[in-house]
């Protein structure tokens, strides 16, 4: 956002809403067929005390949303002067949110001096200009307050293209009434044409500078596929960390790289992906992937603009899912993740789930935590849990799996002897006459150079 003509941050009204037949809705489903008769025949005051609870998980929820918009307001670089929370049965058509609401909205940002008015909920264009009529401020749905975070956070060139992509495929239904704002967007591609409107010129220009970036992007990912195409030449899997934004990806590849990526409290730190090598305990080499936070409501034109950067999550061979274990949404978090990895078709991919910021826990919870199946606790800030978690990725890793073989080596192969030492696990070592013989753990691709030595081969290392 841009800043205002006094000093400061912009002054911003959150408006939080909350329908309550699609939420309800949204919950029957998920009940068993017989469960869902049992609880609409239920009458009398056990009905009253359900019916109760649910209104307060409605509220803890709706309080939750309103907590993380308004971190995604102060990511924005707003200032929130005061909030709304508004619960109906169904959308206004006209304002989403109803008159009575609008009015009392108006008010607040009037005596507030507020500069803009954030709705968590995607607004149709008309909707958006009937609140604005109303409010006489500016007013920005979710998904441009995402688009405008993600344009203050971009580094790269291709992170600039990207972002700018979503904003522009955003603003195209949203052009009628905007003429003279979205006049400035073209540049200087294009002039008006004899009896064309501001509004056709406009789409014209915009649609223009769209076929344009997608070439700049299609460009991208023929760069990024030739990269990727030398790195595949070498067996170097790659493992992606994914997760809700802010569950402490980039401080955990940090701690396990000492990449230096940023790292921030705030949403959408990280939008450039950065890839590193570390070495694991079997000694196999693997490519470490940060990504792009998701969010619940991830706007699709985002899901889509990124589709370059989110290719390093579609070629993983392992994803490491990362949350936030101290957060009361963490679960409803991790279900907002899974939905953005079945559209990108990954659901299959083998994932380890890292429950991040294990420090934060009260102790007697932090004490009984143990690592098991493929779920680990870590604390990313402090460094704790990675030993496990590097073996958890060792055990779950099936590209280039490590085999455990007894060797012969003349001791005049300096070179191969060289390349155990540093590809291999070292489990014993007998030196006798001109020859090594060792029990070693070996990548397969450090196995099949071996064989020609093998004195006798075992199975598969037990995953640790």
């Amino acid at each position: 956002m841009k800043s205002t003509g006094r000093d400061g941050p912009e002054r911003a009204l959150l408006v939080a809403v909350e329908f309550r037949r699609q939420s309800r809705a949204g919950r029957e489903t998920e009940l068993p067929p017989n469960a869902a008769m049992a609880r609409s025949a239920a009458m009398g005051e056990a009905s009253k005390e359900e019916a109760g609870s649910e209104e307060d998980r409605e509220g803890e929820s709706l309080d939750e949303s309103l907590a993380e918009f308004q971190e995604l307001a102060r990511s924005a670089g707003a200032e929130v002067v005061g909030h709304f929370v508004q619960r109906r049965d169904r959308p206004d058509p006209a304002t989403l949110i109803g008159k009575g609401k609008l009015q009392e909205i108006a008010a607040a940002a009037a005596s507030t001096d507020a500069d803009l008015v954030l709705v968590d909920h995607e607004l149709t264009p008309s909707q958006q200009r009937n609140i604005e009529s109303e409010v006489e401020a500016r007013v920005i749905d979710r998904t441009q307050l995402i688009l405008d975070i993600f344009a203050r956070h971009a580094r790269t060139r291709e992170g600039h293209l990207q972002v700018e992509l979503a904003q522009l495929e955003y603003l195209l239904p949203r052009l009628a009434g905007r003429g003279i704002e979205m006049s400035q967007l073209g540049g200087g591609i294009g002039t008006r044409g004899p009896g064309e409107t501001q509004l056709e010129t406009d789409r014209r220009k915009i649609y223009r500078r769209v076929r344009h970036i997608k070439e700049q992007i299609e460009e991208v990912r023929r760069i990024r596929a030739q990269q990727r195409s030398r790195r595949e030449s070498v067996p170097l899997p790659t493992v992606a960390l994914v997760g809700y934004t802010n569950a402490g990806k980039s401080t955990l590849f940090n701690a396990i790289t000492a990449a230096g990526v940023e790292q921030s409290a705030r949403m959408f730190a990280t939008l450039d992906p950065t890839v590193r090598g570390i070495t694991l305990p079997s000694k196999r080499r693997i490519l470490l992937s940060d990504t792009v936070g998701f969010i619940r409501s991830l706007p699709t034109t985002l899901v889509s603009a990124f589709r370059a950067t989110l290719e390093e999550v579609q070629r993983a061979a392992l994803l490491l899912h990362v949350s936030d274990v101290t957060s009361p949404s963490a679960h409803d978090q991790q279900k907002q993740v899974e939905q953005v990895l079945g559209e990108l078709e990954v659901m299959n991919t083998p994932q380890i789930r890292v429950m991040n910021k294990a420090d934060l826990l009260p102790e007697t919870q932090r004490l009984s935590l143990t690592n098991a199946g493929n779920t680990v606790y870590v604390s990313a800030a402090r460094k704790h849990g990675l030993e496990g978690l590097l073996e958890a990725i060792d055990a779950r890793l099936e590209i280039d799996a490590p085999e455990l073989l007894r060797v012969r080596i003349p001791q005049a192969e300096g070179r191969l002897l060289a390349q155990i030492e540093a590809r291999a696990r070292i489990l014993k070592r007998d030196y006798r006459e001109s020859d090594v013989q060792m029990e070693v753990e070996a990548p397969a691709s450090l196995a099949r150079i071996l064989e020609p030595f093998v004195v006798k081969t075992r199975n598969k290392p037990r995953a640790r």
